[in-house]
């Protein structure tokens, strides 16, 4: 694979996905039929199961040759033996057990998961339906505030300045081996140093990371990419094109593709919607992760609501296990009694998120008085980013302005219900976990939480006093500061 790149060229050619050693078990070697005239003596021989070595000579089958033989001990071999009909011993097995019996065992879990699935999801677009009405009268208002702007997003003609700084660094493109798709990335500081790799959030791109692409340059190859359906990235419209799996290999063909010849472990950074996907990536490749900064996210698997769920043997989405604590990156759903209760306020709070599974109607919302409800989102005074000017402002809303420019990034959220729920993993990657003490879409409580589930030693976290949900834009002073401090023993 190659990295196709604009210009100015950025080099490196990425590397397929590590290759997997693959075992097949050999065919296990069938004793001959047993003879009427063999004696007893004969038969327990028989009963023993033989391999053939490659010298001929009998003993234990090697790796993948095919099953051992039964233990001398079992029960099995001190139960009565069966006559067949040629007169010799049967080991009694299990029987199979006919196909109508089996699926007449299994239609009542069948129609009870079915009937749970069909409750979740009405459930769901019940909530959908409402948000819609919520954020419909929203929408209809900022249009009579403001009848000059219509109804409809105003689609920009130009990208504003400050998205083609040199000082942020190159722009370029890389081919995914994966899936084909080609995904937007802004590199500087190539051969300081490790790899330092960006993954923003909703509603966001590649420039939130501008001040830590500054910062960071100096001493680490800094790469900020736009994610699958963002910005300049191809953004297929299927939903299916967005599930959890392909998003983690996006991350996976991005390291390994920006690596070359060499094996790539990279310092992963990530906020919001990109530390969920950050999470799961650490568990799943943590050969790829050598360190890892989390800011205002939560992994799916660490809240008491999935314990709950998944102790009650009740397999729901994985969305609808995490949001009873997150509100950006996933959703809830009933069925954790007190546990819910107590975080009932998440609901409010998560609502645009049920918004967000209905097809169309979302991306005309948002972009209804040219996107009033992602500048409100934005620039809010008390839960937006502070200092966040107009040009900036624009570069976030440039790329949500072209034609279907909003479609891939709700697509994110329309999988939520779709994913199964990830079982509690024990975290081991070393982490520098951000929080913000006013976060209006996260509970304090989940930093607790996410303590649980690590390797003792291995999670270093702070609260930062009057921080929101936006730190790296907000608060990016005292992020850098934590930050060195964390990566300080690196080598350089």
């Amino acid at each position: 694979m190659t990295a196709t790149v604009q210009s100015p060229l950025c080099r490196g050619g990425p590397k397929g996905p590590l290759g997997q050693l693959e075992a097949s078990a050999g065919s296990r070697l069938q004793d001959p039929p047993l003879k009427p005239e063999l004696g007893e003596g004969a038969v327990s021989r028989v009963l023993s199961v033989r391999s053939a070595n490659p010298d001929g000579t009998e003993g234990p089958q090697a790796k993948g040759g095919g099953l051992r033989g039964p233990d001398p001990a079992s029960p099995l071999l001190r139960a009565p033996l069966a006559a067949n009909p040629y007169g010799s011993a049967v080991v009694p097995g299990r029987g199979d057990m006919p196909e109508l019996v089996v699926t007449a065992l299994l239609a009542p879990s069948r129609l009870t998961l079915k009937l749970l699935r069909a409750f979740m999801w009405s459930l769901v677009y019940s909530a959908a339906l409402v948000a819609a009405a919520v954020y419909g009268c929203i929408a209809l208002t900022h249009v009579l505030c403001r009848p000059r702007r219509g109804c409809c997003g105003l689609p920009r003609r130009s990208a504003p300045v400050c998205l083609s700084d040199p000082e942020l660094g190159e722009h370029c493109f890389l081919t995914l081996k994966s899936s084909g798709l080609r995904l937007h990335y802004v590199s500087a500081g190539r051969g300081n140093g490790p790899l330092m790799l960006f993954l923003h959030g909703f509603p966001q791109n590649w420039f939130s990371w501008r001040y830590q692409l500054r910062e960071f340059q100096s001493r680490f190859h800094v790469v900020a990419v736009d994610l699958r359906g963002y910005g300049s990235s191809d953004a297929p419209r299927d939903v299916d094109s967005y599930t959890m799996d392909l998003l983690m290999a996006d991350i996976q063909d991005v390291i390994l593709g920006l690596g070359g010849d060499v094996l790539l472990q990279c310092i992963l950074v990530a906020h919001d919607w990109g530390a969920l996907l950050a999470w799961n990536f650490s568990i799943y490749y943590p050969s790829l992760v050598e360190r890892m900064v989390v800011v205002s996210a939560a992994p799916m698997s660490c809240t008491k609501v999935c314990q709950a769920v998944q102790g009650a043997g009740m397999r729901l989405s994985e969305g609808a296990c995490v949001c009873v604590y997150t509100s950006r990156p996933s959703v809830n759903t009933p069925g954790a009694g007190g546990l819910l209760n107590a975080h009932i306020g998440q609901f409010f709070r998560s609502n645009y998120v049920f918004l967000f599974q209905l097809p169309w109607l979302p991306e005309k919302l948002l972009s209804m008085s040219d996107f009033q409800i992602l500048k409100t989102t934005l620039t809010h005074h008390k839960r937006g980013i502070p200092r966040l000017s107009p040009n900036e402002l624009e570069a976030f809303l440039y790329d949500f302005s072209q034609p279907s420019g909003l479609t891939g990034p709700l697509n994110y959220y329309r999988n939520i219900f779709r994913n199964f729920p990830l079982e509690p993993q024990e975290l081991a990657t070393p982490t520098l976990l951000l929080w913000g003490e006013k976060d209006p879409y996260f509970e304090q409580g989940l930093v607790g939480a996410i303590s649980r589930r690590f390797v003792p030693g291995r999670l270093e976290a702070h609260i930062l006093p009057g921080g929101g949900h936006w730190i790296p834009q907000s608060h990016p002073k005292e992020m850098h500061q934590y930050m060195w401090a964390f990566l300080q023993d690196l080598p350089h």
